[in-house]
Formats: structure tokens, sequence, C-alpha cells
């Protein structure tokens, strides 16, 4: 405990009380509180009041606190939090001197030493910056702190008000899900059977099979899945959506200057294509020089590189235009700049975007990134950072239809995080995709199913996620970048029957029964194209209904014909 934040408080806890910068209360769960999706990116002129009503910090939630940030300062004191819940921790952050703008982290101390990022935001003078994350603890804490702490270390002053603290227990955070789920991928549909007349029918059998879903989930592949018939019949049998792992990329297209080689990826692109599988592009350039082909960091000039990387879009977009969904075009760009730098042209990516925009006019655009759902530890790649760079890439109007890509290589996922950093993504009122995802190898293969259920179920129930990659290729000797679904024969690992089990739970396989008395079958079922029958008698017919997103019921007339 030597050097504890924690042991440090309690032996000065009367001074705080004395500043009043201390907040507390017990945490014990309430129910019938459903959570809050609200988020904003803008910086406001007047914050919004404390959501949940500051939750389990009702004493003082909507009083202004003014507080020094150095390296970290102690904001709230919690009592009795408890093992597995989770809490959604939120409020509003105003700069009053030392900076006009500054990263900002809310941590959290529970006595062990470690002070645990449960959100951050940028914030600014002048105007207040929200600020949405959560935590889950393993074991129960009696007293916590919740620090603010600048990233860079300099001290600043701040003011917090609408501090919210809302405990959630395991099932009320799935029931939450499952009512999202039913809002967003679920359709009610009502089937009116009639005779040649247009009279109901009452009695007709039906009978509602899914042949497709309407949500993209999918995997990448590499150049293994060529020529294997029983790795390919694995990927169809599950699998909607693909992405190339590296055979699109600029390091294997094109490895000396001038030599260009897509026999692998063409022969990908054919399989994806045979088995009706949409594709996403990855990528066009790369930020992290060590993933440049080395010819290309080798140019001498900023004219060549320019030239270069005109060939690079121009070639690579011409031949496949419309074969791709979505291209990320300028990947990891809040890690790294290569592009920018040796071109001396910090609006380069800007650049890129506008090109390849001309290019493939119907492929979605996409930034692409890591640790900005996985995180809040890392200071290149926060919520408040993907979106002030996104809102630069539409200003410059070079990609009105740009997409939000996370890649989500995770290590122990933090939920309410992972929600919050949704939450606030999903008022740009864009397409988010999880790209990327994967657990770290890091751990046993029973906790990266544990862990990958959790963030998938996260993602699936999220109104503003629109589709799922995961980053499992299989390479021979389960050889897979962090996490593969199977082994080498194909046979289930425990991530494999987390998918499986998840693919079967959203997906209405079947559903049928009588019409009623006013000649009317209804259902609820998942999103996606279904193959419809009625029967009555010896008369029998058939359509597709084509079940997409609605308020409303969806209703299907069949008639039935002598």
């Amino acid at each position: 405990m030597r050097g504890s934040p924690l042991l440090g408080f309690l032996l000065f806890y009367p001074l705080f009380l004395q500043w009043g910068i201390l907040s507390y209360g017990s945490v014990a769960a309430q129910q019938g509180t459903w959570y809050d999706y609200t988020a904003y990116t803008e910086c406001k002129r007047s914050p919004e009041a404390a959501l949940y009503r500051g939750g389990v910090i009702k004493e003082g939630a909507d009083t202004v606190r003014e507080t020094t940030v150095g390296s970290s300062s102690p904001a709230f004191v919690l009592l009795n939090l408890t093992a597995t819940t989770i809490y959604s921790f939120s409020c509003w952050v105003k700069i009053n001197r030392g900076a006009d703008s500054a990263l900002l982290k809310a941590r959290l101390s529970t006595g062990d030493g470690v002070l645990n990022c449960i959100g951050s935001s940028v914030v600014k003078r002048h105007c207040w910056s929200f600020l949405k994350g959560g935590f889950v603890l393993d074991t129960a804490s009696q007293t916590s702190l919740v620090f603010f702490q600048n990233a860079d270390g300099k001290p600043i002053d701040i003011s917090l008000v609408s501090a919210s603290l809302q405990p959630f227990s395991a099932e009320e955070w799935e029931m939450h899900r499952n009512n999202s789920i039913s809002r967003k991928r679920k359709r009610a549909v009502a089937i009116h059977v009639s005779d040649a007349e247009g009279n109901p029918v009452s009695g007709a059998s039906v009978s509602v099979e899914q042949i497709a879903k309407d949500f993209p989930f999918g995997s990448a592949i590499a150049k293994t899945i060529l020529g294997n018939s029983k790795y390919q019949d694995w990927f169809v049998e599950r699998f909607n959506a693909a992405v190339f792992e590296n055979e699109l990329k600029w390091y294997a297209t094109e490895p000396e200057p001038g030599r260009l080689n897509y026999t692998v990826a063409d022969a990908m692109l054919r399989f994806v294509h045979a088995h009706h599988i949409l594709v996403r592009g990855h990528n066009i350039f790369w930020e992290d020089p060590r993933y440049t082909p080395a010819w290309v960091r080798n140019l001498s000039s900023a004219d060549e590189l320019r030239s270069a990387v005109s060939s690079r879009i121009t070639g690579l977009l011409s031949r496949y235009k419309g074969d791709f969904v979505h291209w990320d075009v300028s990947n990891e760009m809040l890690h790294f700049d290569f592009y920018e730098r040796r071109l001396g042209n910090t609006n380069a990516s800007l650049e890129f975007f506008a090109a390849a925009r001309a290019a493939d006019p119907l492929a979605t655009l996409f930034m692409n990134d890591f640790n900005v759902v996985e995180t809040c530890d890392d200071v290149n790649s926060t919520v408040d950072d993907y979106v002030a760079r996104l809102r630069e890439l539409m200003r410059g109007g070079a990609a009105n239809l740009e997409g939000i890509g996370l890649e989500g290589h995770f290590s122990k996922p933090n939920l309410p995080l992972i929600r919050a950093v949704l939450d606030k993504l999903s008022t740009l009122h864009l397409p988010i995709w999880l790209t990327e995802v994967d657990i770290s190898k890091t751990f046993d293969r029973q906790t990266q199913a544990k862990y990958l259920e959790g963030v998938l179920r996260e993602g699936f129930s999220h109104p503003g996620v629109n589709g799922i990659m995961l980053w499992s290729a299989l390479h021979p000797n389960v050889s897979c970048y962090q996490m593969c679904l199977t082994d080498d024969d194909l046979e289930n690992l425990p991530a494999g029957d987390v998918v499986d089990r998840l693919l079967n739970e959203w997906e209405t396989k079947w559903a049928g029964g009588e019409t009623n008395d006013h000649g009317i079958f209804s259902f609820v079922g998942f999103l996606g194209e279904y193959m419809v029958s009625a029967t009555y008698g010896n008369r029998t017919s058939e359509t597709t209904l084509s079940l997409s997103q609605g308020d409303e019921t969806s209703h299907l007339n069949i008639q039935l014909q002598y």
C-alpha cells in the first residue's frame, strides 16, 4: 500500500471534506432504471443535467465544483462498490485556468495503487465538455476514489458539474441489450392470407424461413482459404461479410515499384462474390511506416512519393471499382502520420479521401483505428480525437459518406466504457463498424471466449453499430493474429463456440402457424430476407419478404390461387 493514492487520500480525508470536493454515496443497484444512451460531442455554453439525476451521487450532483488538477487529484469518494456490478459514470467539465484545451481522464482507484481509466474527454476553456465512461470491479471495494488527471501532467483549474454514477446489475445490463436488439435488429410482421376473391382465409398454414441476414457479421480471411474447400464451406455457412487480412495492402500488391500483383486478391474476391458475401477494402494506405513498402519509405523526394501515392489510389480503385463496399482509406491515422509528414502536407489525408471518393463514388470511406473503443488510456486515440479528425475530413467535403471504423483489439474489455464510446460516436449519425475484433492471446482460450462474447453482445445490441468483423483469419498450426475460432481441422475452439451460439441466437430460423379468424399470422423476426409460404387445402402460394428496419409492423399479403 506504500504510495497508494487511496492511502494518501484517507490520511487527509478531513482536509478534502473542508475543501468541498468530495461526493459520495452507497452504490446499491436501483431497480427499474434503463440505460441512457445520451451523449454529446460538442463543447456547450451550458452543461446539461446529470444523467439518472446523478444516480447514486445524489447530494450536490448539480453543484459546480472547482478543483485543481495536477498529475492526479481526487474528486469523488465512492463507498461500497460491489463486484460484477456495471457502473456508468458521466459528468460535465470546463477548464477555468491553466490551459485552453487539455485531455482529461477520469481514473478509479480501489486501494491497490492502480489508477484505471474509466473515461476521458478533451476539455476546453469557456465551454463545457461531456465525459462518459464506466467500470466493472472483479472484487468489492469499501472505499474507492475517482481522480481527474491531465494527460500531460500540467496543473489546470477545472469545474465539474452534473456528475452521475448509475449502477446496473448484470441482469439489468443484459435486459437493456435485449431491449435494444428488439428495437433495432427485429421487427413485427403480419402476414395476411386471402383467397382468389380477396377474402381472408382462416386456418391457413404459414411457414416462414429466414434465408439471409440483414446485419453484416463476418471475419478476416487470408490466402489460406484459397483451395481449401473445407475452410470455405465453414466460412460460408457462418458469415455474410469478409475482409482480406493483408492481401490488399500496398506491400502485398506492389512489393517493388511498378511490379503489381493482384492475383491473390482477385482469387479471394471471386470466392466471396461467388457466395454473395460483401467485402470491405482494407486498406489503401497504412500510416504506420513499419507496414509501408520499403521502396515507398526510401523514395527520395516528396514529388516521387506524391506520384506513387497517386498511382496507388488510381490503380487499386479503378481495378476494384464497385467490388468493395468500404475502403479504409488512411489506416490508423490517429497514431501515425507517415504520408503527411513525408509529403510536408497536413492535408494529405483529406486529399486521399477526395481521390478515393472520385475513383469509387459508391464505396463508403472509413477512418479505421485502434484503442478508441478498447481503452481510454491511449492519448493518441481518444473518442474526442476521433470525432475531431472525422469532422476535419467532413468539413473538407472530401468524404460525405464517411464511416467510423473501430478495430477492437481488446485485452480485458470494459463494457460500460465500450458503450459510452459508441454513444458519443453515434451522435455523428454515421455508420459505425467494429472492424477487427479479437481478444489478446495473453489470455487462455476460455477467457478469450468469455471476453469475446461480452464485446460481441455489446456491439450487436448498440443502436449505432452497423456491422461487426472478427480478426480471426486462420493460418496453419492454429496461427491467427491473436484469436482463432477453430483448430486446423476446422473444429471449434471456445471462441468459435461463442460465435456459433450468437449467430444462432441472432437469426429467425423458422416461424410458422395458422392464420387467425382475420386471416393473419404474425411473428417478430430478425431483419433480413425470408421465404414465406401459405397453404390451405391443396392450394399453396410462396413469396419472399424483405424485412428492413422500421418502427411499424411490416405487412405482407399472400393470395392463394386456385
